[in-house]
């Protein structure tokens, strides 16, 4: 009999053949839409504070808040989402549902913006299309991660060190092509227009999707006849809560699956201190695709005689960094590390996360240094009042905060995914990948809500930190207070780190005490 996969099964519901599905080969269909799905949602996100501070007209406080709260939507959508997927319809049928669910919304947008017949009634469809496009994000991201990671076996040792390596080569696709959508996107939309700028990625999405039904046959799908994760949550901590009373304690213990299901709570809630220590370092994030794309638009953007870099690419510096130190990472740092501390992956999650945590307390700084360096070029210049004025800059004093940031991405992006995906239980690999994504889904509403408090707040003073003339803006100051507030949180991480204790003995983790 051929070696099988336990608890998978092929596209005919037979138990899956180990030599015939999943792996590699497997893995790749779902890489490939999982880049064209980056390519969606980045044509969107990568330079919309350009499409709602220009053709919508909207203050740039205003804007980046509303492009904070629609990231915010779009990361919190999976908690839901990702039950609903594993718990009833499954993680491939959601992949496919979010995949129509973004050529809808991506056509819609391309109309809004190429045809907008009255402004009231635009503006409408515009974010009703924003919207959609936020519900295929939430439906699509936890569930292709997981299910692309579902096509290794974590018993199987070879293919169990596959997997490990899959989440960085999964980051590695990601950004690769996040790095052509922003520059491509980014420049259509500033030289030719929004309608193509939007149209392009709804094209490439409908071509993906084909691809994705292409690899069918080969995927490894797993059925799992639990209740949804909501419902065993529930029922879980109500369990958890009666056996704090001395009357059901005893009777709790008695119970195995009950007694199994508060297990399974407290490995969740142990979460929960990792999760709160990472949220600065998503509102870090946040900056990336809204103040510091208005600062770049402000600089000398001009490379030879004729091309002038849309300011929403220098994003692409972070995709590029991530890009080229992925493979550092795995084929250099995490072998070298293996010799030091005898660890497969080098080092442990939780020290891969730390690491990216204080890379972005860098990044963060240096942005600081050098926006105070761009404010004193528009004062020494003469150009405080004219906004609208290229400065005597170069975009590349920019660029060493954006390669930070991707640096930081490789360490703690890429350690929270698979943090996220290890240490839940079995059943529920989507609805950890969504915990995950939550982060960033509270980091963007943070973000959002502290930009518009202190715009209030500084705006009654005299000028706003978020002025529409950024010459007289100081978003100095906000980085210097994220600054702050992310030393805060390394401190904090770094305590609850140390006293975590893994989910399985071995691998990544070997116990608690593990960070250092």
């Amino acid at each position: 009999m051929a070696d099988t996969v336990a608890g998978a099964a092929d596209y005919r519901g037979q138990p899956a053949s180990r030599a015939a599905t999943g792996g590699w080969k497997s893995s790749a269909f779902v890489m490939a839409m999982e880049i064209a799905e980056r390519f969606a949602y980045k044509g969107v996100a990568a330079n919309l504070i350009t499409y709602l501070t220009g053709p919508l007209g909207q203050p740039v406080a205003r804007a980046a808040a509303s492009i904070d709260a629609w990231k915010g939507v779009s990361q919190m959508l999976p908690l839901p989402l990702a039950c609903v997927a594993d718990a009833w319809i499954g993680r491939y049928r959601a992949i496919v549902l979010a995949s129509l669910i973004f050529v809808v919304s991506m056509g819609a947008l391309s109309v809004s913006s190429a045809f907008p017949v009255f402004r009231g009634g635009h503006v409408a469809i515009f974010y009703v299309a924003l919207y959609l496009v936020a519900l295929g994000e939430g439906a699509h991201k936890p569930c292709a991660q997981a299910f692309a990671a579902d096509q290794f076996d974590e018993k199987d040792p070879g293919e169990s060190v596959a997997r490990s390596s899959f989440f960085n080569w999964w980051y590695f696709g990601m950004c690769a092509g996040t790095a052509v959508t922003t520059m491509a996107s980014s420049y259509v939309q500033d030289n030719v227009g929004w309608g193509l700028g939007f149209g392009i990625p709804c094209i490439v999405i409908a071509a993906s999707l084909a691809v994705f039904l292409l690899g069918s046959r080969s995927y490894r799908y797993y059925t799992t006849t639990e209740a949804s994760p909501f419902c065993r949550v529930g029922k879980a901590f109500l369990a958890l809560i009666e056996s704090w009373t001395p009357n059901r304690r005893v009777s709790i213990s008695k119970g195995d699956g009950e007694s199994a299901a508060v297990e399974e709570v407290k490995s969740v809630l142990r979460l929960l201190p990792i999760w709160a220590s990472c949220i600065i370092y998503a509102i870090i994030f946040s900056q990336t695709s809204t103040f510091f794309t208005k600062q770049a638009a402000t600089l000398d953007r001009r490379i030879g005689a004729r091309f002038k870099v849309p300011p929403a690419a220098l994003q692409t510096f972070i995709s590029i960094s991530i890009v080229v130190f992925i493979p550092v990472y795995d084929r250099l740092f995490v072998p070298l590390a293996r010799r030091c501390t005898g660890r497969p992956t080098g080092i442990t999650m939780l020290q891969r996360i730390g690491a990216g945590l204080a890379l972005s307390l860098v990044a963060v700084a240096l942005s600081a240094l050098v926006e105070m360096k761009r404010l004193g070029v528009a004062r020494d210049a003469g150009l405080v009042n004219m906004p609208k004025a290229q400065l005597p800059m170069s975009l590349w004093w920019m660029v060493p905060q954006y390669v930070l940031i991707g640096v930081a991405d490789v360490f703690a992006m890429i350690g929270l995914q698979e943090f996220f995906y290890d240490q839940v239980p079995g059943a529920a690999r989507s609805l950890g990948l969504a915990l995950f994504l939550s982060i960033f889904g509270v980091g963007h509403l943070l973000s959002s809500l502290l930009i518009s408090v202190i715009d209030k707040a500084t705006a009654k003073s005299g000028t706003s930190w978020f002025s529409n003339n950024l010459n007289r803006a100081h978003l100095d100051y906000f980085y210097w207070l994220l600054t702050g507030l992310c030393a805060v949180e390394l401190v904090a991480f770094v305590s609850f780190s140390r006293v975590y204790v893994y989910k399985r003995k071995g691998g990544n983790g070997d116990g608690d005490g593990d960070f250092v």
